[in-house]
């Protein structure tokens, strides 16, 4: 069965060549002050300019080169991220000539660096691997990390799901990089991860493969529309009132509002597929027909399309609220138009007053609409959506 690996890097692999008694000694200290600036910062200040001619690029030849020269022990020993990863296949890559692979790095200097060179090596050994950086990614401060692991999260929820439906086993190499990156992604990892990749305290090159923890999640404290609508991608802060069950450390608070914090964030992830395939799900700003209620109970209706149809009335949901019902703020993806044509249509509707959008342009399936004005509880009178009917492209076109 093939894998996907995903392994944290760090910088020890660049600063571990740095030879005390040969090198400068403002080496290490320019290197730390630096640790967290991009390239282009680097180059910026005069008084740090050289860090990145003089120290980072002589330090990447001089890795570069002995890792060209080095024996599989060696190398082991020079980079935990390598060390991991030789580790997993017993010193044979060879062994993974199926998988994928993925590096983690930060967006900084010495991480790019750093990644580009594990990179390099391991492709010239055959591994088909590359590199995911979250824009921004650094451990300058809170903000900054936190804006990090939430790229980090919505790339995973991007990616690895289609890879465990084509029966890839998912590994979190957590040998290198930083600790409080490896702290998130060990947490991440037992959400994800088919298991996690350590080292044995003692002896670096016996490395132990954690299985995931066999996690669930109390479907109890989740409120599956107002999640939705604070990860849409206009997503919206929602009153703490509507949260009353939920811990805070799903959240993050401000005065009587909340939006999820990068574990409600995962925690979300990990079971809205469950909670959006089950009953129809009321968001605000859209009122339903009962012909869409019965077109949602159809035989035809699989537990994919029932989750692809929830995503996009999460997401136009949070449209119609954040942007008063404006229907040209709705996301292109979703093609949101009118119907041609003048022929009278259920309801005493003609079809040229009738808006349809789609949740999966390659199937076609599709959904009819009607901008109008909805009554809501909270609200009162919002501009929003009347929902008529659900479907594949023909059934939909031909009873809009």
């Amino acid at each position: 069965m093939p894998s996907l690996v995903i392994s944290t890097v760090g910088t020890s692999l660049l600063t571990n060549e740095i030879n005390e008694r040969k090198d400068p000694k403002n080496w290490l200290t320019d290197l730390t002050k630096t640790a967290n600036w991009t390239q282009g910062k680097i180059e910026k200040y005069s008084d740090y300019s050289h860090v990145w001619s003089k120290i980072i690029l002589t330090l990447k030849t001089r890795v570069e080169k002995k890792l060209d020269d080095s024996n599989i022990l060696e190398i082991r020993d020079m980079s935990a991220e390598l060390n991991g990863i030789y580790g997993l296949y017993e010193e044979q890559l060879s062994k993974g000539s199926q998988d994928i692979h993925y590096l983690i790095a930060t967006d900084t200097a010495q991480g790019q660096v750093t990644a580009e060179i594990v990179k390099n090596f391991l492709r010239n050994k055959g591994v088909n691997i590359d590199i995911f950086t979250p824009k921004g990614f650094s451990t300058e401060n809170d903000e900054v990390f936190s804006n990090g692991i939430d790229e980090l999260l919505n790339w995973f929820e991007e990616i690895i799901p289609g890879y465990k439906e084509s029966k890839y086993d998912i590994y979190f190499n957590l040998v290198g990089g930083f600790k409080a990156i490896q702290g998130f992604a060990n947490t991440i990892g037992m959400f994800y991860a088919n298991k996690i990749i350590y080292v044995f305290e003692g002896n670096n090159r016996n490395i132990i493969t954690i299985p995931r923890l066999p996690i669930t999640i109390d479907h109890s404290i989740i409120q599956p529309v107002e999640f939705a609508l604070m990860t849409a991608e206009n997503s919206l802060s929602v009153k703490l009132n509507k949260l009353k069950n939920v811990p805070e450390s799903l959240l993050y608070i401000c005065d009587d509002e909340a939006t999820l914090s990068n574990w409600g964030k995962l925690t979300w992830n990990n079971c809205k597929y469950s909670l959006f395939t089950k009953n129809l799900l009321l968001f605000p700003a859209l009122a339903y027909e009962k012909s869409f209620e019965k077109d949602y109970e159809r035989n035809t209706v699989k537990d994919k399309n029932k989750y692809e149809l929830h995503t996009a009335l999460a997401e136009i949901s949070a449209t119609m609220l954040k942007f008063n019902g404006d229907t040209s703020r709705i996301l292109p993806k979703f093609e949101y138009r009118r119907y041609e044509g003048g022929q009278k249509c259920e309801g005493g509707l003609r079809k040229n007053e009738i808006d349809h959008f789609y949740l999966n342009k390659d199937e076609a399936w599709r959904v009819s609409c009607v901008p109008a004005e909805i009554d809501d509880s909270e609200r009162g009178k919002i501009k929003g959506l009347r929902i008529r009917h659900f479907g594949e492209h023909d059934y939909v076109n031909n009873n809009p």
